[in-house]
């Protein structure tokens, strides 16, 4: 491996990543007794990052509670000569407040140039089945998309999400209005659909407005189905659009995900197919478990231009709590804009609070 240049500005990653490890004690809550994270099924689907900081069903009166995460990263890619890098991929805080029907939230990336992340707030009603959102949150697309970086067992995303969010942008997080029902009685049944602001084209020109709407099932605690939609400039006869259907199975510590999408962009039809298996290992101590991951991903542009690329992952994650986690792993891929498939490998640490 070649002799890495660790920059200045890799030197305040890890300092931060120090720094917020001992963030915890500024949250103003008891001391409770560490457990090992479990694979739970999440009580709903995330509009935002800032999933530490949602209201508990059984709180009353105002509260305001800051939450907060950062994860430092280095790495290594076989088409770079294996020279490492040393990066802040993340460092978010954020301050959520709540009342009995109304919530609102705002998150920060410090680490971003575009530091503003979610500014919404969520109005409800008393039984919780509807819902409506306003501000700046994730648009419902994508399950992969949708889940918090946190609780994903993989570093990134993947090569479909990524190819779609920032080089077509499709979904993601933008501007918008949307509405929620929610049925327990009918399989945990979850719609969610609203109108967001459009992107910019090449010159700079806001476009119309999108639309995204997404359904999701509970038929038993264990499995959940899902389906999404993303339009764009849909009032103007829809130039783009994707298609979604996802299903995620949870067997004690066993975490089977999986999504197929298809549509058409700017460059013609495409189909993506994104697998994940991670399995979570409590290790007898105090708070610690092992959690092994595998993926698999798959990209076709099939119109005029045809295109392939895909992306193998795997590695393990070393887990303390719900509060820190280090994730050692290796992909090989072939990305968008790549002549040759290459390996790359990852060893990050995060924490949260």
């Amino acid at each position: 491996m070649g002799r890495g240049k660790w920059s200045t500005g890799g030197r305040r990653a890890l300092m931060a990543t120090l720094f917020l490890m001992g963030a915890r004690g500024w949250a103003q809550e008891p001391i409770e007794k560490m457990e090992p994270p479990s694979p739970e099924v999440p009580a709903r689907q995330p509009v935002s990052e800032g999933g530490e900081g949602l209201r508990k069903e059984d709180d009353r009166g105002f509260q305001v509670r800051p939450f907060g995460r950062v994860f430092a990263r280095v790495s290594a890619d076989e088409r770079e000569q294996y020279t490492r890098s040393l990066s802040l991929q993340s460092a978010r805080v954020g301050l959520a407040a709540s009342l009995p029907y109304v919530e609102a939230e705002v998150t920060a990336d410090l680490s971003s140039k575009s530091m503003l992340k979610d500014a919404f707030v969520r109005v409800a009603d008393g039984s919780k089945q509807l819902r409506l959102y306003g501000g700046q949150f994730k648009a419902p697309f994508l399950e992969r998309e949708l889940e918090s970086r946190w609780n994903l067992p993989v570093m990134n995303r993947g090569l479909v999400a990524d190819y779609l969010e920032d080089t077509h942008k499709l979904g993601g997080r933008r501007l918008g209005l949307m509405g929620e029902v929610n049925l327990k009685e009918a399989w945990k049944l979850r719609i969610s659909g609203g109108v967001f602001e459009g992107a910019k084209d090449a010159s700079g020109t806001r476009l119309g407005e999108d639309a995204a709407l997404r359904v999701s099932v509970r038929p038993f605690k264990a499995l959940t189905l899902g389906a999404s939609t993303y339009l764009t400039e849909v009032f103007d006869g829809t130039r783009h659009h994707a298609m979604a259907a996802d299903a995620s199975l949870r067997l004690g510590g066993l975490e089977l995900s999986g999504e197929y999408v298809t549509g058409r962009l700017a460059v013609g039809p495409f189909m993506g197919q994104m697998g994940l298996a991670s399995y979570m290992l409590p290790l007898g101590l105090d708070g610690w478990a092992l959690q092994p991951v595998a993926g698999a991903e798959l990209l076709q542009l099939t119109g005029p231009l045809k295109a392939r690329g895909y992306a193998l992952v795997g590695g393990i994650n070393i887990l303390y709590s719900r509060h820190f986690k280090a994730q050692l792993q290796a992909e090989h891929a072939l990305r968008p804009g790549d002549e040759l498939a290459g390996l790359e490998y990852s060893l990050q640490l995060a924490t949260r609070f």
